[in-house]
């Protein structure tokens, strides 16, 4: 008996420790971030995003159907053409098996049509073109954290409520720029309001001048600021400079992050309205998530950052109920599925690929308001996903049924 016995504990071990090597065998889950590590958008996603995903894979335990997980990320330093060509060299060399993030919009859109002839999974988290869930979408592209439609309709309805009725846009000459312009002049028009008119300013610009003067004789109430990272923040640090919003005018940024308000200070952007998706102080899952970030990052995190780490998070998740890494099978689950986490709760991501969930208007708070570094908001406003994105009926997306 006691050798039958030692038997079967020996093939029960021979067993286990086969399948240990075969689960080492397995080649690893590769996701792919394709970020601006070094230029204008550099604080909004870039090392904080790579970091976000790093911690989404660790908080889920490193490792998914008996696979390692392996975070990559590379710098598309703003050119639509590199980013295309990073996400092919990501899927058709090194095995990924979807890319997250892909900061602006030029180089989602570009780096969304490798994904789609792949049929690989693309979750954008840092670009806001309106374009992604519409005419460019895709059965496995998801748009997780905001974008223009949302931006417009919660800074430029909140704005125009309260009498700022005409508008000069300062926008960037790509395709965000474009569409935030777009969309924010369809929400001021359809509520009263005039848009007075409009320069576009190329991308990464540092003087503003010529640009302001312009918005500045226009008389217009309201400068909508249609770009983002440090060109928002340049704009907005030059119309101080020059006067321009103690002659009366506000300034308004279309899309701005708390690390933006950082680099502009409190004393210049104080009274400013902005939307969100996210903010670290909202309550204690936000600031439990942030204090963990900023460990690492010595800030805390943009919107963009924290989508990162709550998209990721849903994508692994689906993997393993589906028990496959196959798009079909992982997106299907990813839109069953609610999303409730520190980012969002009750989330859904819609048949065109828009996460919809809360949005929220914030004030940049007076100095004198706040309690330190980085307290900077407060909240305005809660405006529901239903409310604040595009309303599917009104979808150009090819998927969408109607």
């Amino acid at each position: 008996m006691k050798h039958i016995m030692s038997g079967i504990f020996a093939a029960a071990f021979a067993l286990s420790a086969s399948a240990a090597a075969q689960a080492q065998d397995k080649p690893p889950l590769k996701i792919g971030g394709i970020l601006d590590m070094s230029s204008l958008y550099a604080d909004i996603t870039g090392p904080g995003s790579e970091t976000a995903a790093k911690m989404a894979v660790e908080d889920f335990g490193g490792e998914v159907l008996g696979r390692k997980i392996q975070v990559l990320a590379a710098d598309h330093q703003n050119k639509a053409d590199l980013s295309a060509n990073i996400a092919r060299d990501m899927l058709d060399n090194q095995g990924v098996e979807m890319i997250y993030d892909v900061a602006a919009s030029a180089t989602a859109l570009a780096a969304g049509e490798i994904a789609k002839a792949r049929n690989k999974i693309i979750m954008f988290n840092g670009p806001g073109s309106i374009r992604l869930t519409n005419e460019a979408c895709g059965p496995y592209t998801i748009h997780y954290v905001f974008d223009t439609y949302g931006q417009a309709n919660v800074t430029g309805l909140a704005a125009v409520k309260t009498g700022l009725d005409t508008w000069f846009f300062l926008t960037a000459d790509y395709a965000f720029g474009q569409d935030l312009e777009k969309d924010t002049s369809a929400v001021v028009t359809k509520t009263g309001g005039k848009v007075l008119g409009s320069v576009r300013h190329p991308l990464n610009t540092s003087d503003f001048s010529s640009f302001l003067l312009q918005a500045q004789a226009s008389k217009a109430k309201v400068i909508g600021l249609a770009n983002a990272g440090g060109d928002t923040v340049n704009a907005i640090k030059q119309a101080a400079e020059f006067g321009i919003t103690k002659g009366g005018q506000k300034v308004s940024p279309l899309l701005a992050f708390v690390t933006d308000i950082d680099s502009i200070g409190l004393e210049t952007a104080q009274g400013l309205l902005l939307a969100e998706a996210f903010y670290w102080d909202m309550n204690d899952e936000t600031r439990a998530f942030s204090k963990r970030f900023q460990e690492r990052v010595k800030r805390p995190p943009t919107s963009a950052q924290a989508g990162v780490y709550s998209s990721i998070t849903h994508y692994l998740k689906a993997v393993k109920a589906a028990g496959t890494t196959d798009a079909a099978a992982v997106i299907k689950v990813m839109k069953e599925t609610p999303i409730n986490d520190f980012f969002a709760k009750n989330g859904k991501i819609r048949e065109d690929g828009r996460m919809i969930h809360d949005m929220y208007l914030f004030e940049v708070k007076k100095p004198s308001e706040s309690k330190g570094r980085w307290d900077d908001y407060k909240l305005l406003a809660t405006v529901p996903g239903s409310e604040a994105f595009q309303p599917l009926e009104q979808s150009r997306c090819p998927l969408v049924k109607k």
